[in-house]
């Protein structure tokens, strides 16, 4: 589907030989907890994902769409302790907060950056936030069930789905789309991603971004008059004649029909207020 869309180019699938199961579970050792199901089965086949596409302005390649998910050996986890940290450094942990609002039917409970959740990163999104595999209950030991989760820049989580394979449709119908995590949060994604959005729409139903709100500036760019070739031949306008360097202007206040005469003409009167 991307190599078929205008203006599409170099679009590259990292091959990954799959995760040996004793790396597996080494991690799962390691970390105190048990991978779920469906994402045990992904690196299973593969150890991780990174698929990368550009786009070509003025015959030059530039990077654009980008899906990536971390190996297991990179499946870090997310404010974890490190031996290089000052001793009164502050953490993660110290952004939490007692007067969160907990979960409710609409809103799900949201992950914890102390020893109440388990946060593990799935993809780095470019530096535009962190998509992490999150265990939500550790006490008193910690609970399979896990969700996926979109942080912020700003360290504020959104909702994104509750299984993995989920989650790999979403990563998958977006095309990887910069920014494309941010559909999933209240103020949307920036008016720049909203111009790509709209020259490769993502192949799944409406989402906020793609509001009406949004047609009052947002330009509709079609990809095929963008990208296609155009060797036009420039328009020469002609030029009003350019007016003698000696010749008196007009007073303001008159009227534009009356300049008409030719500059120099000892026939127009002088404007009796001068």
């Amino acid at each position: 589907l991307l190599e078929t869309s205008p203006g599409v180019t170099e679009v590259v699938i990292v091959e990954k030989e799959p995760a040996e199961r004793h790396s597996i579970i080494s991690w799962e050792q390691k970390n105190s907890c048990v991978l779920p199901e469906d994402l045990k089965n992904f690196y299973l086949m593969t150890d991780g994902f990174q698929m990368t596409w550009s786009v070509k302005t003025d015959d030059t390649p530039m990077p654009l769409g980008s899906m990536v998910i971390n190996s297991v050996s990179k499946l870090c986890r997310l404010g974890g302790s490190s031996m290089y940290t000052l001793p009164n450094a502050p953490t993660l942990a110290d952004l939490e907060d007692d007067t969160d609002e907990e979960g409710n039917e609409d809103k799900p409970e949201k992950p914890h950056f102390d020893s109440r959740s388990l946060i593990f990163e799935l993809d780095p999104c470019n530096g535009n936030g962190k998509v992490c595999l999150v265990y939500k209950h550790t006490k008193p030991v910690v609970s399979p069930d896990t969700e996926i989760w979109f942080l912020d820049r700003a360290l504020y989580w959104h909702f994104l789905t509750k299984t993995f394979t989920a989650y790999y449709r979403l990563l998958i119908t977006h095309l990887g789309l910069p920014q494309w995590q941010y559909a999933f949060t209240s103020y949307g994604v920036s008016p720049q991603a909203k111009q790509w959005f709209n020259m490769y729409k993502p192949i799944t139903v409406n989402t906020a971004l793609l509001s009406e709100e949004a047609d009052s500036f947002v330009n509709k760019l079609d990809p095929n008059k963008l990208f296609k070739s155009k060797n036009k031949t420039p328009v020469m306008k002609k030029k009003p004649s350019s007016q003698p360097t000696g010749s008196q202007k007009s007073h303001p206040g008159m009227a534009s029909s009356k300049t008409s005469s030719q500059p120099g003409n000892p026939s127009r009167k002088r404007d009796p207020q001068i």
